[in-house]
């Protein structure tokens, strides 16, 4: 038994979420012990890659003021860590003018006075050569977002120890809750008087422990890299920006992709869903249906592409039933705090994310209105299924 005594919080999986809270807690001067399954860095989850896009262009209000703290967080890291963790290069969103999804996100971005240029049909070509704007489709261009290095942001954040200490190649086996929380795992046992749950897929699996699950749906996402025809076309040092269809002919999931950089000569486009699977065997899931859809939208929107991928990689996103994240007490052990269902598009938010769950975690007042993130909003609506 390797029983440590006087932890003060224990965050259990160090992606993004977790290992913002812990550089928070730590922060806080508390004894803050992160804990992760793999080894690091690791492919397995939803945070691996180098590239994430941040932006501000989201249908809710309340998404759009936490990233305006995110960004000056986002920034605080850079020059703490000192390396570059944010370019921007723009975010052109396109869908049909009249949907309501599209409109949405133009209304919120106005409301916000978030800095945006609409684009029309006519000047369409002039600001972005190389896609064709769908007949009947609105554009705008949200001038501050852009792309996030996100490999190198988790190396940055999980370096600022701050004291703190992270432990990987450790898989967590049993969670007793309890006035302190004692934590299992292959290695180990630890005690902490507060634990942060931010394990991403295999978040029920250890709320299994605890006598909670959530109704969250574990998705693999075909991650598509697609080759320019001439070199350089769609290079983020020609200003090719960031972009979001929001729903199109071939789908009425958004699809969204990056500017050729991470590797030179190919542009990520992907399909903001898939198929089920199971985090530990998810190379099992085999479906191209989403990649069949992406081969159709290159063709008729981006004709500077070749419309098959030349690199696919993968990733998990997991889902709650309406995209929203769980930012939550557990409702029987208050000092465990869960961080869950990031949706596929939590990973801009991370200091944000991290910064509330240490708040949660030290029972201090969230600095964000969290009921769009409570775990009742789910029973709520699981008992008036019964």
């Amino acid at each position: 038994d390797a029983a440590q005594g006087g932890l003060h919080g224990e965050v259990i999986g160090a992606g993004v979420q977790g290992s913002f809270t812990a550089y928070q807690l730590a922060k806080h001067k508390q004894k803050t012990l992160l804990l992760e399954q793999f080894i690091l860095p690791h492919t397995r989850g939803s945070s691996h890659g180098q590239t994430r896009i941040i932006r501000k262009a989201y249908d809710e209000d309340f998404y759009v003021n936490m990233m305006d703290e995110s960004y000056e967080l986002w920034a605080q890291l850079e020059r703490e860590a000192g390396v570059k963790l944010y370019r921007q290069t723009g975010l052109l969103v396109m869908g049909p003018e009249k949907s309501h999804y599209y409109e949405q996100v133009k209304n919120t971005l106005q409301r916000n006075k978030v800095p945006m240029v609409t684009l029309t049909s006519d000047n369409f070509n002039q600001h972005i050569p190389h896609v064709k704007l769908t007949e009947g489709n609105g554009a705008v261009v949200e001038v501050t977002a852009g792309v996030l290095y996100a490999d190198r942001a988790l190396k940055a954040v999980q370096f600022q120890k701050l004291g703190g200490v992270i432990r990987d190649n450790e898989m967590v086996m049993d969670i007793k809750p309890g006035p302190i929380v004692t934590v299992s795992t292959s290695a180990g046992v630890y005690r902490a008087k507060r634990v942060v749950i931010t394990a991403g897929p295999w978040a029920n699996r250890l709320l299994a422990h605890t006598g909670l699950q959530l109704p969250l749906e574990v998705v693999k996402i075909n991650v598509c890299y697609w080759k320019e025809k001439v070199p350089g076309s769609y290079d983020v040092r020609r200003r090719f920006p960031c972009f979001i269809l929001t729903e199109s002919q071939e789908s009425k999931e958004h699809i969204y992709g990056l500017p050729s950089n991470e590797y030179p000569g190919l542009v990520k486009i992907c399909y903001h869903t898939g198929s089920k699977a199971d985090p530990d065997q998810r190379d099992q899931q085999t479906d191209r249906s989403d990649i069949n859809i992406l081969q159709r939208c290159v063709k008729h929107c981006f004709p500077g592409l070749i419309p098959e991928p030349a690199v696919v990689e993968s990733c998990l996103y997991t889902l709650t039933p309406d995209r929203h994240f769980v930012l939550d007490c557990h409702p029987t052990y208050s000092n465990i705090v869960i961080g869950a269902g990031f949706s596929g598009h939590g990973f801009k938010f991370g200091p944000i994310m991290g910064k509330l769950l240490c708040e949660l975690s030290l029972g201090e007042v969230p600095s964000y209105d969290l009921s769009p993130f409570r775990i009742r909003r789910f029973q709520a609506k699981s008992k008036s299924a019964l």
